[in-house]
């Protein structure tokens, strides 16, 4: 549920980020401070996280009771794709955030600390949320998939000045939604955000970040990916109950990919355009092995 929201928050910062432009100029990064995009970030920013808590509470908490504050322990559902959604989500409005920041010409140290902090910020308000609906609770495993996210950017940045390692999201559509929509999704929208049955979240590792020397091509990433199938529930007992017969596996990949933001291009438009489709996995062939031992070679996955 967190994810869905947080997941159409990114998408939605992001492309109202891409759209207030006229000019390619605009998307170049001022080198000094330029109060006015600092402003008009800080604007677009706030309003669009106002705007999504208050939705959330207005839309979708008052379909449940209100109760005290409570946590609750999730960390066994869903063989932990949910938590993976909540770093990855994490992940990508801190490095949006901070760029933002960088495009106004703030420091990076204030970067770090009010760009790349977006994300987990955002989310740790939906979790507060969650603890007083009777139906969630807080999670602490949430918190700190939120947290890792986040963190994974900032130390990144701290010791590289670089992304080496970014995480990203691939998806393909599944033959279990139709089978419990209300969890899984009802059309390729909701799929997309909720069917972990077709998502695959990526560690992309930029090769040539690593060896400065090499001749490898720059923008070459090496991938290993994490999928499940078979999941109706995230609760195993729950789906043995309605779905006895349904095998639940984990899935791993190995492949590789490409990071779009090495491409060389004199244009300023292109070179954050890019940016923005950087958060996808490239399709390339994979080999994938499941929790059962069975290996499986695809000559283009996605």
């Amino acid at each position: 549920m967190i994810k869905f929201f947080t997941l159409a928050f990114c998408l939605c910062f992001i492309f109202t980020a891409a759209a207030q432009t006229k000019t390619a100029s605009f998307f170049k990064p001022s080198d000094t401070l330029h109060t006015k995009r600092r402003k008009s970030v800080i604007i677009t920013e706030a309003s669009l996280a106002s705007l999504s808590i208050i939705g959330l509470n207005t839309l979708w908490y008052s379909d449940y009771k209100r109760s005290k504050f409570h946590t609750t322990n999730d960390n066994s559902e869903w063989f932990k794709m949910d938590k993976l959604g909540h770093s990855f989500t994490a992940y990508q409005l801190g490095r949006f955030g901070a760029q933002t920041l960088n495009w106004s010409g703030v420091s990076k140290k204030n970067q770090l600390i009010y760009g790349a902090t977006l994300g987990f910020s955002f989310l740790t308000a939906v979790e507060i949320l969650d603890g007083f609906s009777s139906e969630w609770g807080f999670s602490w495993g949430d918190f700190t998939a939120n947290a890792a996210g986040a963190g994974l950017f900032i130390g990144q940045e701290l010791l590289w000045d670089e992304q080496r390692l970014q995480l990203k999201y691939s998806f393909s559509q599944s033959p279990y939604a139709n089978q419990n929509p209300n969890k899984l999704g009802n059309g390729l929208l909701e799929e997309i955000l909720k069917d972990y049955n077709g998502q695959t979240y990526w560690l992309s590792a930029n090769l040539q970040s690593f060896y400065k020397d090499s001749k490898i091509p720059k923008w070459l990433n090496l991938a290993v990916g994490y999928g499940v199938d078979g999941l109706l529930y995230g609760n195993e007992n729950l789906q043995n109950v309605s779905f006895p017969n349904q095998k639940r596996t984990k899935q791993f990949y190995l492949s590789l990919d490409m990071d779009l933001t090495k491409i060389k291009t004199n244009s300023v438009f292109f070179k954050q355009f890019f940016n923005i489709i950087n958060v996808i996995k490239i399709p390339f062939p994979t080999l994938q092995i499941n929790s059962k031992g069975k290996l499986k070679g695809h000559l283009i996955y996605f």
